[in-house]
């Protein structure tokens, strides 16, 4: 079988865990730990990072540095992977969704501009309260889907005029750019990065919270060692204990180091698919906004009519892991209640998306035998 997406591990990493296991640093500090944080900051041009046990462990501190609180709305797109909802859970606030754009598949701006105007008031202190069920809505989660950033010129400036915060769900977006710019000029006040096994680099796990703010991203750094204060054991507020360990930095220092190549990679692999698909009448390639370079983490193809599933079986007999992509999140059981608006292109999307191995360590033979049996499977619908 050739798999969706595995570690491409040809870099340092041996060297990095054995310089960890012979300093007995191998726990939650460490000299790769600071060094992993500069590299995630550097490569998307913020000024600041703090390393986290996950990306969910992140984003959920991140949501908690922006003043999130329980019973509170926080708007994100109907159409992510679960762990945007679930961390708006962790912090015991209340996903809002709306929809995505066809042409990108991240947050409409539109659907956002028109929800906050048309749905919330405001309150006393001037922060928008949704009419309906009379909750503060904190936060905004813009989710840069398969490595493609929302559109943040429009975002931000909703954002701005509302008074609301931006927290950037960027997992997978490690990489890209918008309009030239890199992700730290984006206007979100904290962004999440993603370092799990299947993304672009890897650190086994783990994630990072970047931010131009020093007070902001020091107070997620604070909520993630437990919020400890000083060298005693005293805590000032409830913290959580979100550090990533020395040995999971190690190896992502040795992946950062490969990130252009990786990132090129990752680009070269949606190209090839797109050109060799481009003349198969029922099928569509990902999205590729014109603002955006994306880091295309994931790589595949979309039906024009009709679901995947049947297609997406055929090809795994193939030895060809062919996947579907995310379910929205109101079709999700914990989220089934939450407020939503029209999610139309969310719902006529997700059926019809497949995924296609992308490891950046993939071949030439491999990519063609995926193109193969794409071609010859699509044919027999």
């Amino acid at each position: 079988m050739i798999p969706l997406a595995v570690p491409n591990l040809v870099g340092k990493e041996r060297e990095y865990l054995n310089e960890c296991v012979d300093s007995t640093f191998v726990s939650s500090v460490g000299p790769f730990v600071t060094r992993f944080e500069q590299m995630v900051g550097e490569s998307a041009g913020f000024a600041l990072s703090v390393a986290t046990s996950a990306g969910t462990t992140g984003l959920h501190a991140a949501l908690v540095a922006v003043g999130v609180k329980p019973g509170d709305l926080v708007i994100i797109p109907g159409l992510s992977f679960i762990a945007t909802a679930n961390a708006v859970a962790h912090a015991h606030a209340i996903p809002w969704m709306l929809d995505i754009t066809a042409n990108s598949w991240t947050l409409d701006p539109v659907a956002l501009l028109n929800a906050l105007e048309q749905e919330t008031s405001r309150g006393p202190n001037g922060t928008p309260i949704h009419t309906q069920s009379g909750r503060r809505v904190a936060a905004i989660i813009p989710v840069y889907t398969l490595g493609t950033p929302a559109d943040m010129d429009q975002i931000s400036g909703i954002a701005q005029r509302f008074g609301i915060p931006i927290v950037a769900d960027a997992a997978a977006a490690l990489g890209a750019t918008y309009k030239g710019r890199s992700l730290g000029q984006l206007g979100a006040d904290l962004t999440m990065f993603s370092f799990n096994g299947n993304k672009t680099v890897t650190a086994g796990g783990g994630g990072a919270i970047c931010g131009n703010d020093a007070t902001l991203v020091g107070l997620v750094r604070h909520l993630t060692t437990t919020a400890r204060v000083g060298s005693d054991y005293d805590h000032d507020r409830v913290g959580f204990n979100y550090r990533m360990t020395n040995l999971q930095a190690a190896v992502g220092c040795a992946q950062l180091e490969q990130l252009d190549a990786f990132v090129a990679k990752k680009r070269a692999i949606s190209g090839f698919y797109d050109e060799a698909f481009k003349s198969l009448p029922n099928v569509l390639p990902f999205p590729a906004p014109d603002y955006a370079e994306s880091a295309c983490w994931f790589s595949g193809f979309v039906l024009k009519t009709g679901e995947s599933s049947t297609l997406r079986s055929a090809l795994r007999a193939a030895d060809v892991d062919a996947r579907p992509f995310w379910k929205p999140l109101h079709f999700q059981t914990p989220f089934a209640d939450s407020p939503r608006g029209d999610l139309s292109v969310s719902e006529n999307l997700w059926q019809r998306i497949v995924t296609l191995p992308c490891s950046t360590g993939i071949t030439d033979a491999e990519l063609n035998t995926v193109v193969d049996a794409v071609i010859r499977e699509v044919g027999r619908l």
